[in-house]
């Protein structure tokens, strides 16, 4: 099955082991990934704070390279972008006028029906009847993941429909329930890290993924699982700041779900973990899988 595929900026510099992580896991389940031609930037919320029209015009402009590649599904993993395109989506439809003024710039015209899904949505609906055999998952017995969303999978303005249950979200429990893993039941699996108030208010951003951390370690966590770029980067790259600050001992990795997918479905280490990402630590395999893989 085809599918477009839009990876976003993140995925393309912080986040690119996600990037690889999702290409690879999606290959295996017999989806292929096309990456728009020529895609450009969604805006994130930057272009929001600066001009109304460019926040969706941005993100308008890769649906209607989406929908005139003739594919009927465009999956988005960063969970900022996925947010961006569904808003401008749900603009579009609703504000004709709207799309009309963004089309007459445009030259791959946007009708805005297109459907979007984000990567998360794809492996609950591929894997959610499972097609993994016992031996893949032997491998992940007795692993305690805290799934954590962020805000921006779950928090999205102008009446958006999303499948996801907003107030306790379920789909990666789903998901890594399908490998066999069962995940910690925890308090904040949708408070924002701060995002990317870390450069300009940091202090309150250590406190909020402190709070994120205190909590998985409290209910018996051994890692954080998480399907968003800036929540993965925050939550590891920071985390001996927000521990330090507020002594806090233990130290959690933080994997994207792809990660955990990928094992079960048979990757290596090597496969998984090309060592070229700027703040991934890597997995402890050995612990997890013994020294056979």
């Amino acid at each position: 099955m085809d599918l477009a595929y839009y990876p976003g900026c993140s995925l393309y510099q912080s986040a690119k082991l996600y990037n690889h992580q999702t290409k690879l896991v999606f290959g295996i389940l017999d989806l292929k990934l096309k990456e728009l031609e020529d895609w450009s930037c969604c805006g994130a919320t930057s272009a929001g704070k600066i001009n109304d029209f460019m926040a969706v015009a941005l993100p308008a402009r890769n649906l209607g390279i989406a929908e005139n590649s003739g594919l009927s599904e465009l999956v988005i993993p960063c969970s900022a972008c996925y947010s961006r395109t569904m808003v401008a989506q749900k603009q579009l439809q609703d504000f004709p006028l709207l799309k009309n003024e963004i089309n007459i710039e445009l030259s791959k015209k946007v009708k805005g029906n297109i459907k979007i899904s984000s990567a998360l949505d794809v492996l609950r609906r591929e894997i959610g009847g499972s097609r993994f055999n016992a031996m893949t998952l032997e491998k992940l017995e007795g692993y305690k993941p805290a799934c954590y969303y962020g805000c921006m999978n779950t928090r999205f303005p102008y009446d958006v429909s999303i499948s996801e249950n907003v107030e306790n979200p379920q789909s990666m429990e789903t998901v890594l329930e399908a490998i066999g893993v069962k995940a910690v039941d925890w308090n904040y699996k949708t408070l924002c890290c701060g995002a990317s108030s870390v450069i300009y208010n940091t202090e309150c951003a250590l406190d909020l993924m402190a709070k994120i951390m205190g909590d998985a370690l409290a209910r018996g966590a051994d890692c954080l699982v998480v399907n968003c770029p800036m929540c993965q980067m925050n939550m590891e790259s920071q985390q001996d700041q927000y521990c330090k600050k507020h002594d806090i001992k233990e130290r959690l990795p933080v994997y994207f779900i792809t990660e955990l997918v990928g094992m079960a479905l048979g990757l290596s280490k090597e496969e998984l973990q090309p060592g070229d990402d700027l703040f991934i630590t890597g997995m402890n395999w050995t612990d997890l899988c013994g020294d056979s893989v």
